[in-house]
């Protein structure tokens, strides 16, 4: 197994076992840019945030663990 393949391995583990934790803090950091940008760009920082989320959350090929 090659050093990528170790990485994804171990960040799908963590997202199986921290998945709302890791969601609660993609939408903590969403909403705290959306402040500072004075909410100029919330529906591409929400766009974003549902990107990275989907990512993370089919690691494991199941879309389960992220909401």
């Amino acid at each position: 197994m090659g050093f990528l393949d170790d990485a994804k391995e171990k960040l799908g583990d963590a997202v199986d076992s921290q998945g709302e934790k890791i969601g609660d803090g993609l939408d903590k950091a969403a909403d705290l840019i959306d402040d500072k940008t004075g909410g100029k760009y919330g529906d591409k920082i929400d766009a974003g945030v549902d990107k990275a989320k989907d990512a993370l959350d089919g690691l494991d090929g199941q879309d389960d663990d992220i909401s």
